[in-house]
């Protein structure tokens, strides 16, 4: 007569987490959409999903998503972050980190953990761990 109640078991790794669609914590997203050129510093406390380009520091206080022909020339600092476009600049990730195939980082990468994507490419050093990314943010 009465049934258990089950829920769902999605893949919880970082990577998983990421790439399934907004942040638990908000459900508000700033985009920027292709075509979209920001010169300066840009910063958001919410999840941003960058389409287009910026050219200056980002500071993201939630998930920072690039998709495929995106483009950020400067450093970046986000809690999450999921990386198919190019970055000419560090990035500091106090959380998980994502490349994917596409994504092209010309700079210093800072995280606590790193999927990195067949296709991937990095030039510059790689600091992954727990207290290296809280250091730098």
């Amino acid at each position: 007569m009465f049934s258990s109640v089950t829920k769902d078991k999605k893949n919880s790794s970082p990577s998983s987490l990421l790439a399934n669609g907004p942040d638990k914590d908000s459900a508000q997203t700033t985009v920027i959409a292709k075509g979209t050129v920001i010169e300066g510093k840009f910063a958001c406390t919410d999840n941003v999903r960058l389409d287009g380009a910026i050219h200056g520091e980002v500071h993201a206080d939630k998930r920072f998503v690039m998709g495929e022909g995106s483009h950020v020339k400067g450093n970046i600092h986000a809690r999450d972050a999921v990386i198919k476009g190019k970055i000419n600049g560090d990035l500091f990730v106090l959380e998980a980190l994502h490349l994917l195939e596409s994504a092209v980082i010309e700079g210093n990468i800072t995280a606590r953990t790193m999927v990195v994507d067949e296709g991937a490419r990095y030039n510059g050093s790689c600091k992954i761990g727990d207290s290296t990314a809280a250091a730098k943010n």
